[in-house]
């Protein structure tokens, strides 16, 4: 079925198709066969470099396991500050007052300029310069501020985004009701914004739990990818190993976290659609009561 943007494909073009699906194949084939010619010539391919994180529960449990729990926690309070933040501010940034929309455009603006590792530093030097917090604790809170400050702001546009991209009529519909701006915003507009931002939230989501890996590469933060250090250092060099088992991790956590906000967003598509369905029943319900009166 052709659409605006895509023709449906004839007889040559689907011929040329399972040409370049071929071509393609068979080129990944011959990368994949050097990439592992060359792994197996530095002896990454050797059974001892794969076999502890089968054989020996200790590189879970001292490494991969403790790691993955400090990568989940900052993960998930970057999560639970920077999502009502990041609303907050999508929503200052919708302002009719200027006074509120202007520095918070200028917030959001700022902070969504700067790469998230420059926040994590400056954010240790200023907990080690002004603050309490132990050195313990000190990598964890500047993850968790710069993961803060950086999704915060891009999870702003997504909310704005998302309310300016629902029909006009939604707003106007509301304030004819005599609803105030706010309850507007609060009733009207975001419930009904939540099913189109939820894709873009996922996605920034998911690069929170990878941008984890950052404060494990500068600031000493303990989390996942940071224990390949100490796991090729104690099981015979297996860099290649290890980096492969991480990766396989964060691709887990981040496809349950995919599949959970996927069911979500069904269920609230689902729930619209029903609604959607019920009112016109009701008020076809109505009318054919009102004409039956009508006729009597």
């Amino acid at each position: 079925m052709s659409s605006v943007l895509y023709d449906t494909p004839g007889p040559r073009a689907k011929r040329r198709n399972v040409v370049y699906t071929i071509v393609f194949l068979a080129v990944l084939a011959v990368v994949a066969w050097f990439v592992l010619s060359a792994l197996d010539e530095k002896h990454q391919l050797d059974a001892d470099k794969w076999s502890p994180f089968v054989t020996d529960s200790r590189v879970w449990t001292t490494y991969l396991l403790p790691g993955l729990v400090e990568t989940l926690k900052a993960a998930a309070l970057a999560i639970v500050i920077a999502l009502p933040l990041g609303a907050a501010l999508g929503i200052g940034r919708l302002s009719d007052h200027r006074w509120v929309r202007v520095p918070v455009g200028v917030v959001v603006e700022f902070f969504r300029a700067i790469p998230v590792l420059l926040l994590m530093m400056f954010a240790s030097a200023v907990y080690a310069e002004f603050t309490t917090v132990s050195s313990d604790f000190r990598p964890l809170y500047a993850v968790v501020t710069g993961l803060v400050l950086y999704n915060a702001s891009v999870i702003a546009e997504v909310v704005r985004a998302g309310v300016l991209s629902l029909p006009r009529g939604q707003g106007d519909a509301a304030v004819a009701l005599g609803m105030r701006k706010g309850q507007t915003m609060l009733y009207v507009l975001l419930p009904q914004a939540v099913t189109v931002m939820l894709p873009a939230l996922v996605s920034q989501l998911v690069v929170i739990v990878k941008d984890t890996a950052l404060g494990g590469a500068l600031l000493g933060f303990a989390e996942l990818l940071s224990q390949n250090r100490q796991i090729t250092a104690n099981y015979g060099a297996n860099t290649i190993a290890t980096f492969t088992v991480i990766a396989l991790i964060y691709i887990v956590i981040n496809s349950i976290l995919t599949h959970l906000a996927g069911r979500l967003e069904r269920r609230l598509r689902q729930g619209r659609k029903s609604a959607a369905v019920t009112i016109p029943a009701q008020a076809d319900a109505a009318e054919v009561k009102t004409g039956a009166t009508t006729g009597a």
